[in-house]
């Protein structure tokens, strides 16, 4: 009986899963294009995407923290069938995205000048600046995006957003390659080429996912609150109170590793550029148990709503296991092809054996960051956000990031030691993130 009840819940949470899983690949596999293509020009401008990149993930998912806490409220919202509280989520969630995206564009404009207090390599800095600052402009289309898709994976529609971030995505490509390198009669414009294809790709996610939400008949019902006479400061508190601390969990984590190439950065470039090419192999298999996260948070919060808390509690079992078993094959793919995928990014052989064995760090980290991003989704869908954002703040700050500075500095162990930290880092996560959904969901189960 117990095997038949998973294997429905396998089934419903992989359906929900793969698209998004497709569909959060599209947005970091911006960032490993824009590195695959910027490495063929030179190991500097390479370390400059990874010093931009590690920055802006900041703002990235402080952005996307706000726009995740749509979709638990909605799934909640849509167990009741309470659709005149959905049309109004729908509203106020697109004005709280938008106005949050051009603060963001503005605070990183404006503060980007001051990246040279990091104490980088100077020519790093130098290009890392105006390809951030496009980065950051980046923020108000993305945001307009987010609302749309979380709105649309709230009611448990997630193809849409997955088919839209292939075809940003492939855009993304194309012109990576006439900005970047100069052609069809452009000039050569190198890492800021890479800034520029992003932000087209974005407005054009935007204008896609909002035409299909604002114009599709399966929606017209959410349609008529759609005035400026609706928004409500009511909804747009419940959205930031739940997003705010999901924000500060996701800055904790990400920050983490944004740190961790800083200090990488003082060692200089080559240790920089090789972090870049593990970080960002890891940011891919880590974006797809994302994908596997948010189907948790959707299924966890959708049988929460209908008071199903037996059935909330095996969706969000059968979510972890999912992320384990996919974060395994992950592992294993990296060690397979620890040599071969450096190579992708530049011809730097130092780099590449370098990169090499980061490579093998970040297999062994697999599994721990399957099983701490699943319990992230796991428990939005509970709306428990404040716990575990106190729980990335110990396991990267107080306890991952230390270690790996003594590691690196004190010990010797140079970058390995920095990665050593975030390994443990994200196993203390795990293993906490894990006990606390356990706990809680036995205790509404009961």
């Amino acid at each position: 009986m117990i095997s038949l009840e998973y294997r429905d819940h396998f089934r419903k949470n992989f359906l929900l899963a793969y698209p998004v899983v497709l569909s959060q690949l599209g947005h970091i596999m911006v960032s490993v294009f824009d590195s695959l293509m910027v490495g063929q020009i030179g190991t500097i401008p390479l370390a400059a995407a990874s010093l931009g990149n590690s920055i802006f993930t900041i703002t990235l998912v402080f952005g996307l923290g706000v726009s995740y806490s749509i979709t638990p409220l909605i799934a909640a919202a849509d167990g009741r069938r309470n659709y005149t509280r959905i049309s109004l989520l729908l509203l106020n969630g697109l004005f709280s995205n938008l106005l949050l995206g051009v603060i963001l564009f503005i605070a990183g404009y404006f503060l980007s000048p001051y990246i040279t207090w990091l104490n980088q390599p100077e020519e790093v800095v130098r290009q890392a600046v105006p390809y951030i600052n496009i980065l950051f402009l980046s923020m108000v289309p993305l945001m307009v995006f987010q609302a749309f898709r979380q709105f649309a994976e709230g009611l448990s529609l997630t193809k849409q957003a997955m088919y839209i971030s292939i075809i940003a995505n492939a855009l993304n490509i194309v012109l990576n390659y006439i900005l970047i390198y100069g052609k069809l009669g452009f000039e050569p414009m190198g890492l800021v080429g890479a800034g520029w294809a992003t932000l087209i790709s974005r407005v054009i996610m935007a204008l896609m996912m909002g035409g299909y939400v604002l114009y599709g008949k399966r929606f017209a019902a959410f349609h008529r609150f759609l005035t400026f006479r609706h928004l409500s400061f009511v909804h747009m508190y419940h959205i930031f109170r739940l997003g705010l601390p999901i924000s500060g969990q996701m800055v904790f984590e990400m920050g983490a590793f944004s740190f961790s190439a800083i200090m990488i950065g003082w060692l200089g470039a080559r240790e920089l550029a090789a972090h870049q090419i593990a970080i960002n192999v890891a940011s891919v298999t880590y974006m797809m148990a994302s994908g596997i996260a948010a189907a948790a948070t959707i299924r966890v919060g959708n049988q929460k709503g209908l008071g199903n808390f037996r059935a909330m509690q095996v969706a969000g079992n059968s979510s972890f296991m999912m992320g384990v078993l996919f974060m395994i094959l992950s592992g294993l793919l990296m060690i397979a092809g620890k040599n071969f995928i450096p190579s992708l990014y530049l011809d730097d052989p130092l780099v590449i054996e370098l990169a090499s064995t980061l490579l093998i760090i970040a297999a062994l980290f697999q599994i721990s960051d399957g099983v701490q991003v699943v319990g992230l989704g796991a428990l939005r869908g509970l709306e428990d956000v404040r716990i575990p954002g106190l729980i990335s703040l110990v396991a990267y700050w107080v306890i991952g990031l230390p270690v790996g500075y003594i590691l690196c500095f004190k010990l010797g162990f140079g970058v390995h030691g920095v990665w050593t930290g975030l390994l443990v880092g994200l196993s203390v996560a795990a293993i906490l993130l894990f006990w606390r959904f356990k706990m809680l969901s036995s205790r509404l189960s009961k």
